[in-house]
Formats: structure tokens, sequence, C-alpha cells
């Protein structure tokens, strides 16, 4: 068996897809379907199981059993940057990871877990290492925190434990995710709804919509873990991105051109006032350090946001 946490969200749903692709059916995902708009990502997968994450942490803080589990995967945990009531995201993204690791290596089980490349804050530097990492918000802190928790234990490991510091990820199935899904996804509705893309002015010394991510496909982060599942001998902490920072400009350029290409007519774009809320704690620039992960033998090409854009378009076309 493989455990997927956060089986029905974003990552977690494309992680099963890519599973089944590979011929593996035998998974539990856990999740929090009060959201119930959430099982539409899961309803074209095949699974074996499926438990609320309250009960599934119960039965790991008891120290039960699930059969034979190959690995794990931990997707699970509260997402949004947005989120200040500390005491709420403490417990859900760092007490139950740990619980989750101690469970894992007291069985020997594999873990990779999803971290956050949020952990960097303003950057301008996103390499694996402590005096780099100034987290702004209450979700960073709390990915921050338990990657410190593991750094002592690294050494001492003796089963794979993997943390993957996820840049800005786009791509099928975000769909619930709303104001936080990727700039993709609302670019796509934004030219649906008016023929034209919204972005910020200026900031922190970049032009109108210059500011620059690392924008990854969804495809790609699937691969990494898939990969890290085939190789069992890699634990650490990895950034996961592309290794090169794009413009919300190319990251609109594409969708207008995959519009235009597929019959609208419109495709300009409108630059808003950068809001005042954001001013100080908005990564106007991110670009993962990628040379841990290719030391570690993952040697395969990432999707530019020119290939990746159009393939998650004509994705939301097909899909709806």
């Amino acid at each position: 068996m493989i455990i997927v946490t956060g089986g029905a969200g974003f990552i977690g749903s494309n992680l099963v897809q890519g599973l089944n692709a590979r011929g593996i059916f035998d998974i539990l995902v856990v999740d929090d379907l009060s959201d119930g708009h959430k099982c539409l990502n899961l309803a074209d997968a095949d699974i074996r199981d499926y438990m609320d994450k309250d009960d599934f942490l119960a039965r790991i803080e008891a120290g039960d059993d699930f059969g034979t589990v190959e690995a794990v995967f931990h997707e699970g945990a509260c997402s949004a940057t947005t989120e200040w009531d500390g005491r709420f995201v403490m417990k859900v993204n760092y007490e139950y990871t740990k619980a989750l690791l101690a469970w894992c290596l007291a069985r020997k089980v594999p873990l990779i877990y999803a971290s956050s490349a949020s952990v960097y804050g303003m950057g301008p530097n996103f390499r694996e290492a402590r005096e780099f990492e100034q987290p702004l918000n209450m979700y960073a802190y709390s990915k921050f925190l338990f990657d410190c928790h593991l750094r002592p234990q690294l050494d001492g490991l003796q089963s794979q434990v993997v943390g993957l510091r996820y840049f800005n990820v786009y791509g099928p199935r975000e769909q619930h995710k709303g104001s936080m899904a990727s700039v993709a996804w609302h670019f796509n509705n934004q030219l649906n709804d008016s023929g034209r893309v919204r972005l910020f002015e200026g900031s922190d010394g970049y032009g109108p919509g210059e500011q620059r991510r690392d924008f990854i496909h969804v495809d790609d982060i699937v691969a990494v873990n898939l990969w890290l599942l085939d190789n069992p001998q890699v634990s650490g902490i990895y950034n996961l991105g592309t290794g090169r920072a794009q413009s919300f400009n190319e990251v609109a350029r594409a969708a207008i051109k995959w519009a235009r290409a597929n019959g609208s007519e419109g495709g300009g774009i409108d630059y808003i006032p950068f809001p005042e809320h954001l001013k100080g704690r908005y990564q106007s620039f991110t670009e993962a350090d990628m040379s841990a992960l290719r030391k570690a033998g993952y040697d395969r090409p990432f999707m530019d946001v020119e290939t990746g854009v159009p393939r998650y378009l004509d994705w939301l076309s097909r899909n709806g």
C-alpha cells in the first residue's frame, strides 16, 4: 500500500494519477473532505480506501499498523499563506507531520513530504541552507520549523525521508483552491470572462508584470516524487522548481497565445495598483537553486511556462 495524505487536493490528486499510470491502485487517500468539491479530483482515479485526516492522525498516534506500507507521500497541509491562526496552522502542519515522521521512522517506511519555497521569504537566495531561510507568514513558518526538526536526524536515518520545497506550482486539479490557485488558473478565468489579463504594477524594483517566480508544472512535481519512490537511498531537503525564474508577463503571454490559437479575439493585459497589504510580504522574485537535487541524481528536464501553460490550458479546455 501507498498512503497519500492530501490525496484529494491539488498535488496529492495528481500524484494519485501518477501512481495509477504505473498500475498502482493499492492507495490509501487521507484528506479532509469538508469541502466536498475536492472529491471531483479523485472521480477518475482508482484507490483502495479513503480516511479522514483526523481519524488517520488518531491511528498514527496510537501506533496502529496499516499492513505493508511501501511509502507515505505527505501532501496534506493548511496551505493558505493568509491564515494567521498560528495554533491551527502549527497543529495541522507541524505537529501532524512530526507524528507522521515518528510513525514512519519506527517502521522504516519512506516518507516524502511537501515543504515550501515560502521558507525563504523575500530571498534573494534560494538554496537549502539555514542562512537563507526567513519565513514571513504562519504557513511558511510551519514548513520551516518542520524542516528544522528533521535536519538533525538526517545523518542517522535508517529509511528514506525527503522534504521537497515546492516553488510556484500550477496545473490540473487546483480549481478548489480559489484565491490560492495559480496565476495560470486565474489568467484563464480572466480571459474567459473579459478577454484581458490583470497583473500588478511594478514593485520592488520590477516593472509592471515583471515580478519573477519559478513556475513549475504539477506533472514535473509528480515526476520527481515518483523518482524518489524509485530511489529510496535519497534522503534530505531539496528545492523543487525549474531553476529558472520567469515573469508574470511571460505566463500571461503564454495564456493569451493559447487563447488566440483557440479562437479568442481578446488578449490584452491590464496593470492594476500593487496592493498595500502585500507590500513587504510579497515574493517579487523566486528561483530554485536545483543543484542539490541534480547532485542527488535527478536529471530530467523541467517544462518552461511556454510549454507548461498551454499544456495546462489544453487540460482545462477538455475537462471544464
